[in-house]
Order: C-alpha cells, then structure tokens, then sequence
C-alpha cells in the first residue's frame, strides 16, 4: 500500500509541476528562428550554411525555466551553403547521406540555469543515424507580447561537433574536422 501510495504521489507532483508548463512553438513560419553552421575551409576561411526546413517546440514554465524541454527536428535534405554542387556533395554518403538520414533531431534532457539570462542545455542529438548526448551554453535573448497578440520567447546558443563522432569521416583537411552549430530559436505561445 506504502509503494502504492508514493508513486501516486510521485505522478501526482509530476503533473502538478508540469502543470504550470506553457507549450511553444518555434516560429519558422515568420522565419524567426535559424539553424546555421559554419566550418573552416581548408582552414583558410569559414564556409557558413544553414537548414531552411524545421520545426520544433518547447514546453516552458517562466517561473522554473530549469524545467524546460524543447524538442526540433532538421530536414537534412534542407541543408543550403549557398553552392548547388557544394550542396549536393553534403547530401550526400560522404557527410548526410539525406537519402538513409532525412531528419536530424534534438531532444532536450537538462536544462542548468547559470545566470539571470544565461544556461546549460543537456540533450539527445541524433545526426547521420547516429545519437549522443550533447551540452552547449544557453542565452535568453527576451520574451514577452508580441504586436500581433501572440506571446513569444528567444534564445540563442552555439555548439562544436565532430563530424567522426557522427560517422561523417570525409578527409576535408586537419583545420575542418568540427562543424560550429548555431541556434537561435524564437518561439511563440500556442
């Protein structure tokens, strides 16, 4: 009867806590929201791109953002470096192989607050079939009503990937075997 009771007690506090949650979801629509990335090239320069297609959302309750969890998906088949054949090599087996992995996601797990304004995000990142935990610092940029009656939030943050650790082993030279990812993700209340 004891165990009984304390996990109802556990799903009850659960639901009171998620209770409290607001659900948002990132505009991609009004194109407020970016996935971009930049990698050396040759380690001469910097080769920027970015993903047109996601979408994603985040379960936010203001008054505990540490709870918060947000989830994207990429359509890798998306990716644009602003270079038609350049494009067409990334989509291919040397790096996404679009045509076995068409989606990217992210699945948030933690969320450490380390300032007023300032995180650490913990998640699931599954990129070219393969899944790792990632963590990469978090800023809040602002929130609040928007002028057309919505309610909305944005963040920003960056992280490095190894491309190996994703199975994308192509020899691009010493000085580009890491890819910057950049997010900055405004969201709006549903």
């Amino acid at each position: 009867m004891k165990k009984t009771s304390r996990l109802l007690l556990a799903a009850l506090a659960l639901t009171t806590s998620m209770a409290h949650a607001d659900t948002y979801k990132v505009d991609t629509e009004g194109a407020h929201a970016f996935i971009q990335f930049k990698i050396k090239h040759l380690g001469y320069s910097w080769l920027y791109g970015r993903f047109d297609k996601f979408d994603g959302t985040l379960e936010l309750d203001e008054k505990h953002p540490e709870k918060a969890q947000i989830q994207v998906n990429i359509d890798t088949t998306s990716i644009n470096s602003n270079h038609a054949e350049r494009d067409k090599h990334l989509k291919g087996k040397d790096f996404l192989n679009v045509s076995k992995f068409p989606t990217a996601t992210f699945k948030s797990t933690k969320v450490v607050t380390t300032g007023d304004k300032s995180g650490m995000l913990t998640g699931d990142l599954t990129l070219h079939g393969v899944t790792k935990s990632i963590t990469f610092p978090i800023s809040y940029i602002g929130g609040g009503d928007d002028p057309w009656g919505g309610y909305r939030h944005g963040f920003t943050g960056t992280t490095t990937l190894t491309l190996k650790d994703y199975g994308m082993d192509y020899n691009l030279g010493p000085a580009s075997t890491q890819v910057e990812l950049m997010l900055d993700i405004e969201a709006i209340k549903q």
